[in-house]
């Protein structure tokens, strides 16, 4: 996907990656709360692996386990990190932002929640949407 989207804006990866400041990714308001109430939490991201994990490690946040976009062949997949966490499809919510997270959700067997504090997503028919980040732990809870 990063790929992709360096393509079609005419740039390298090399050049996104060496432009991209980790400082400035700011966690929306909740996520912080969100991230400290969970027992498990894992990121699966088309984000580049410098950049993802110079990001968390700046937040000093801790998933049990974390793919970004050199994991893949291709757009991002829930099913080898399923496997890594020794978790099943129906165990997971994979909360995410677009439709390649809902894709992935989907292909994967993992229910999607969108999260909807983020002012860019696009909710679909079906889609359970939060509108703050503490919403999951009500949906982990049922």
């Amino acid at each position: 996907m990063l790929a992709e989207e360096c393509d079609r804006l005419g740039i390298s990866v090399e050049d996104y990656v060496a432009a991209y400041d980790p400082t400035q990714a700011l966690p929306f308001n909740g996520v912080a709360e969100l991230i400290a109430s969970l027992d498990r939490w894992a990121v699966c991201s088309n984000k580049h692996p410098l950049s993802g994990r110079t990001e968390l490690n700046r937040l000093q946040w801790f998933p049990e386990a974390a793919f970004f976009a050199d994991a893949f062949q291709g757009p991002k997949q829930l099913a080898p990190l399923l496997q890594i966490l020794e978790v099943d499809p129906d165990q997971v919510i994979f909360v995410g932002d677009t439709a390649h997270d809902r894709h992935c959700a989907m292909r994967a067997g993992v229910r999607f929640a969108l999260a909807g504090w983020n002012p860019r997503t696009e909710a679909q028919p079906g889609d359970f949407v939060l509108s703050h980040p503490l919403e999951l732990l009500e949906l982990l809870r049922e």
